[in-house]
């Protein structure tokens, strides 16, 4: 178990430092610019951190997420929401709520660091609650309102639930539906189907044989009349092909939606199963939203291979940041052993 967690671990945040210099250029300019950038940068093909030249796309921290520049694991919500989702299954375990889960976000991340349906959510939440319900009091308002949002489609619940596939092996439909019901604090329909299928796939992971049965375990666990459904389903026929028809397929939707981005991790999971800089390096070369991508098809090649490349982690010297309030710079082997433990916990 030691070796999937530590493994999972180190995938998903390298994998989240590889994307992250990208990502506003993928967004911002497209895949040409990014494909463009990378060449010109010589990190092509992309199977370690991205050489830095000068873009106007990549500044502030992710500066410090280019190759010769790491030296922690900088702040990155992929990464906070997965030390927050594991907080929260030391606190409430397999009984955590929706109302948990809107009330831990409310104690401990700044509005500052929620984005697009995440901070939707949390304006509704912080605009109709009574002082007491932050607390453990009663609610006294419609929580749906929060996930009724312009955003609701978009990815950010998808990159919340893996530490639910993590902490239960074996047991994909529980996974899937405490994704379902951290993601649909904020999100609907088929973005709250693309995070159920991450996580049961996460939990498959170890009880299958090999990575095709592990998706095809996962995906009966979705709603199979989901456009979620039929992006896995995209991301598996194009596997061990080029990413070209995904590209078409998604073409005019945003970078950051929910869907194209989930075809993507299914595509790269499944392409690149001889090794762990083809998949991660496929999937945030692939474009839209590199970071995100990266980290949970680096999270997920962990759990099957357990094992990640010392190149990866090596750099960030395993010292996680995150934007929850009052914990400072985490040690990467404490949340490894509270992994451990809280998955110990919840299968006896």
């Amino acid at each position: 178990m030691e070796e999937r967690i530590r493994a999972a671990w180190q995938g998903r945040i390298s994998g989240c430092l590889l994307g992250k210099p990208l990502e506003m250029l993928s967004m911002r300019e497209g895949f040409d610019s990014l494909q463009k950038y990378l060449q010109d940068a010589n990190s092509l093909p992309l199977r370690d951190y991205v050489n830095y030249i000068e873009n106007p796309n990549i500044r502030g921290v992710a500066l410090n997420c280019c190759k010769n520049r790491i030296s922690k694991a900088e702040i990155d919500d992929d990464i906070t929401y997965t030390v927050l989702a594991l907080m929260m299954l030391e606190q409430y375990g397999l009984d955590l709520t929706t109302d948990d889960v809107a009330r831990s976000w409310i104690n401990m991340l700044p509005a500052g660091a929620t984005f697009t349906a995440e901070r939707e959510a949390y304006i509704k939440i912080l605009e109709n609650m009574n002082f007491s319900y932050q607390f453990g009091g009663e609610r006294d308002f419609d929580l749906n309102i929060a996930s009724d949002n312009k955003f609701n489609d978009w990815i950010g619940a998808q990159i919340r639930i893996d530490m639910y596939g993590w902490t239960l092996p074996g047991k994909p439909e529980i996974a899937a539906q405490l994704a379902r019901t951290d993601a649909k604090l904020s999100h609907r329909g088929c973005a709250v189907e693309c995070s159920a299928f991450i996580a049961a796939l996460a939990a498959a992971i170890p009880s299958t044989d090999g990575r095709k049965k592990a998706v095809e375990e996962a995906l009966k666990l979705i709603d199979q009349d989901s456009s979620a459904f039929d992006a896995v389903q995209i991301g598996i026929k194009n596997s061990n092909r080029n990413i070209n028809e995904i590209l078409k397929k998604y073409k005019s939707m945003s970078p950051v939606h929910s869907l194209n981005n989930l075809a993507v991790v299914v595509w790269a999971f499944l392409s690149f199963s001889e090794s762990f800089d083809q998949a991660v390096g496929e999937a945030v070369a692939a474009g839209w939203d590199t970071d995100c991508n990266g980290a949970t098809v680096g999270g997920l090649v962990g759990l099957a291979d357990c094992n990640v490349p010392e190149k990866w982690h090596l750099p960030w010297n395993g010292k996680v940041n995150t934007s929850i309030a009052g914990l400072g710079e985490l040690r990467l082997e404490d949340l490894i052993q509270r992994t451990i433990t809280i998955t110990e916990k919840l299968n006896n």
